[in-house]
Formats: structure tokens, sequence, C-alpha cells
């Protein structure tokens, strides 16, 4: 598999909102999916608009499994970028991560 960031931009009007779509999102990764894509993380943004949004980082077996997950999830999920490389100058800032049920 590969390394995929995937941009969610503006997907959400609110975390209650993001996290049941990440709840559903692991369990068809983890139950339908689990050789074409496994969701590694994600970065929540605030957007201009006020929604929420994100940049998240997935393992994929190629783009078109990028699109079936999301499709079935019901999120977006047509851009994204494989990964040329990774630079990692300090590790992520300890915070309490929102966890994916």
């Amino acid at each position: 598999m590969e390394l995929y960031v995937i941009r969610r931009p503006s997907a959400w009007a609110n975390m209650s909102e993001l996290e049941r779509a990440g709840a559903t999102s692991a369990r068809i990764g983890d139950e339908q999916m689990p050789d074409r894509v496994r969701w590694i993380r994600s970065y929540v943004v605030h957007e201009a608009d006020g929604r929420i949004g994100t940049f998240c980082i997935y393992e994929a077996r190629d783009g078109d499994s990028i699109r079936d997950h999301a499709r079935c999830v019901g999120m977006p999920g047509e851009e994204f970028y494989k990964v040329a490389a990774t630079v990692v100058v300090r590790g992520d800032p300890v915070e309490p991560p929102i966890a994916a049920e």
C-alpha cells in the first residue's frame, strides 16, 4: 500500500458530524476494506466558511480504493495526493486525540 493525503474541505458543519463520519469511516475501512485502505490519522481544521475540514493520512492500495471508501462512508474523497516523502522536524504536539470509534 502507498501513503496518501486526502483533503476534505468544509465537509462537516460541526465536530459531532465529523465524529459520526469518523466512526463510520473506521468501521467500513476495518471491516469491509482492510486490504485496500487504512486510516492513519487526520488533522482537523476550521475552514474560512465556519465549517470543519480535514487533511487525512491514509495507506491505500490505489486512488480507486480511496474513492470507493469515501463513497461508502458518504464523504468527499476526490482530492488526494500520493505522498512522495515524509519530513519530520518535530513530532506532533501531544493533544488529547479524538478517538475513532
